[in-house]
């Protein structure tokens, strides 16, 4: 079934190839602790006991790299979409 037209098939392709590879990779940075993300970390400004921070900024860690992942997962479902429209694009314009 065609819903979109080979153009925006091959754009969705392409933009969803990135949006896997950025965020799968900023997924295993956020994993390994990189302290270039620690600015997009949701934790406070100021904290009084370092086992707090420290307890807070490894949580804030791992459900970033978690929330990069299933983004990534669902970049792959826009992936196969726009994978199956450009399929059917090609089938109908080579007949």
């Amino acid at each position: 079934m065609k819903i979109c037209g080979p153009k925006l098939s091959l754009c969705g392709l392409i933009i969803s190839i990135w949006g896997i590879v950025q965020l799968v990779l900023m997924g295993v940075f956020y994993w390994m602790h990189s302290v270039a993300l620690i600015e997009d970390l949701p934790i406070e400004e100021e904290y009084h006991d370092p086992k707090l921070f420290y307890s807070d900024v490894n949580s804030a860690y791992n459900q970033n790299a978690i929330n990069c992942w299933i983004a990534a997962c669902i970049y792959v479902v826009t992936l196969l979409i726009s994978a199956q429209q450009f399929h059917a694009n090609s089938r109908i314009t080579a007949n």
